[in-house]
């Protein structure tokens, strides 16, 4: 089974993982491509994306494949579309914006302000009323259901929208990355569709073939 991890962080973030060492570690579980999505706002999403770049030409090298963005974090609901842009026009190849997780004191309106932009996945929404989840599907964003502890709490109310969910490690350590298999048993844990698997695997290609 092909697993694609859309969500993990490096060392230029709060990541214990140079990008060689999560490739390697990432490889040796079974994932066959993932996206290293560092925590940014306006302040280092040049920085972030300017360090991650010098892998572009040497990504060929590598035993799987690697899309290089950002996670938009902690920015207020009405400069996250900016931000969005911002990434995108220096280079993210995935933009993911941080959810309203029940964890973290994210501001209110953060999730219908990342639906509203051209990010590419809501992580970790917490409680995600059905109004967001149609508004998502007709925006064409993912909604993740994650293998974090404490974000996987609200795994329940994303697994409601199989269609238009992914599944995600936001890996800062070794010790969090998962197997195929395990990410699957979360999906059917949360009681989500086996096949939002599949939607990772389509979302990595589609992005991996804009790169």
């Amino acid at each position: 089974m092909e697993y694609y991890d859309l969500h993990t962080h490096s060392i230029f973030s709060d990541g214990e993982l140079i990008p060689s060492e999560m490739i390697r570690r990432m490889a040796d579980r079974g994932v066959s491509g993932f996206a290293i999505t560092d925590h940014v706002d306006f302040t280092n999403i040049s920085w972030i994306l300017n360090k991650l770049r010098k892998l572009q030409d040497l990504r060929d090298d590598y035993e799987i494949k690697v899309l290089l963005g950002v996670e938009i974090t902690h920015i207020p609901p009405s400069l996250i579309d900016r931000a969005v842009e911002l990434a995108l026009s220096e280079g993210a190849e995935i933009v993911v914006v941080h959810g309203e997780t029940l964890v973290e004191p994210v501001k209110e309106g953060t999730n219908l302000a990342a639906i509203e932009s051209n990010a590419h996945i809501l992580a970790h929404p917490g409680i995600l009323d059905p109004e967001l989840a149609d508004k998502a599907k007709s925006s064409g964003i993912y909604l993740e259901i994650s293998a974090r502890k404490g974000h996987c709490l609200g795994n329940g109310s994303v697994a409601k929208y199989s269609e238009i969910a992914v599944i995600n490690t936001d890996t800062h350590s070794p010790s969090d990355i998962i197997s195929p298999d395990f990410a699957l048993k979360i999906c059917l844990a949360a009681g989500a569709s086996c096949k939002v698997i599949e939607n990772n695997r389509k979302l990595f290609r589609k992005l991996w073939n804009r790169r």
